[in-house]
């Protein structure tokens, strides 16, 4: 699952809440597909109900099961997850070459390992194949033009 959102505050008194997009368009999101709300570390799937757009990175929404103010608070600062996007968004990469957090060229992204919970780049560096985690925390950008991916590389990796 991707992050595409975070829920940033309650709107109304009916469970409307704010959605902030990072590095994703609020255009972009399937309204019929659910989005998932992580609950003692367990995704919960939710449907939008209404989906208004406000600028170029926030929407005002409505989502099922979510109809209090109460509700809603209870979701203020979490998380908002899209599932089938992250794997699109992977093969995207493939080819591409690796940066450290300094920028300085750790390899070339060959494969994805799918390890529940923690899907980890297959990076071919000259020493051999290394796993790279490929995590929100650890991701820092990525360059189309240039075909590159900028993430921190924990110590002891390369």
């Amino acid at each position: 699952m991707l992050q595409v959102a975070q829920v940033l505050k309650s709107n109304g008194v009916e469970g409307g809440l704010i959605l902030s997009f990072r590095d994703f368009d609020p255009e972009d999101i399937q309204l019929q597909e659910p989005v998932f709300i992580e609950f003692d570390g367990l995704p919960v799937p939710f449907f939008f109900n209404s989906f208004t757009p406000r600028g170029n990175r926030r929407a005002l929404v409505t989502l099922t099961g979510v109809r209090s103010l109460a509700d809603a608070e209870e979701l203020v600062g979490k998380a908002v997850f899209v599932d089938g996007y992250e794997e699109d968004e992977e093969e995207g990469i493939l080819g591409w070459t690796l940066l450290d957090e300094d920028g300085n060229e750790a390899g070339t992204i060959r494969d994805f390992e799918d390890i529940p919970g923690n899907t980890c780049l297959v990076v071919e560096t000259p020493g051999g194949e290394v796993l790279v985690p490929f995590h929100e925390d650890l991701f820092l950008g990525k360059d189309e033009e240039n075909r590159t991916v900028r993430m921190i590389i924990p110590d002891g990796l390369l």
